[in-house]
């Protein structure tokens, strides 16, 4: 029995990864896949240490996180997902995405999990200013 599409969002409320791992959560889920992407002090685009960064956001990023889910639930019929991305201010450790699927098999999991979180870093209209320790900042995501 096909699986249905948990929520995906666009928020600015700090993400809970057991919440993610709830709304997938089945009687039939033999494997439950997560994702955390949380904020970390280095950046290839940074010149410094990292020691935050506030996400901004296109007033359609949720439609468009939304339409994801949807896409990759079809193109997996068998899972159950959810996925949130976190916008403003977050400090290194704060969780900016949470992916969770379920289905009854892992690989299944895993694969409608990395499309997700692929599809979202790519497509979802998010941008992040990232600030270092010695007060520069940085603009990621903009092209």
């Amino acid at each position: 029995m096909p699986g249905p599409l948990g929520f995906a969002l666009v928020t600015d409320a700090p993400l809970d990864v057991n919440e993610h791992v709830a709304a997938v959560s089945t009687p039939a889920s033999g494997a439950v896949v997560t994702f955390i992407g949380q904020v970390r002090d280095h950046d290839p685009d940074a010149a410094g240490r990292v020691t935050g960064l506030d996400y901004s956001a296109h007033p359609d990023a949720g439609r468009i996180i939304g339409e994801i889910a949807g896409r990759v639930r079809a193109q997996h019929p068998l899972v159950t997902l959810c996925v949130s991305h976190r916008i403003g201010h977050l400090d290194v450790g704060d969780l900016a995405l949470v992916a969770a699927v379920s289905s009854a098999h892992r690989a299944v999991a895993f694969a409608a999990c990395e499309a997700l979180v692929e599809a979202v870093k790519a497509e979802v209209p998010i941008w992040k200013k990232q600030y270092e320790a010695d007060g520069a900042h940085t603009w990621v995501g903009l092209t």
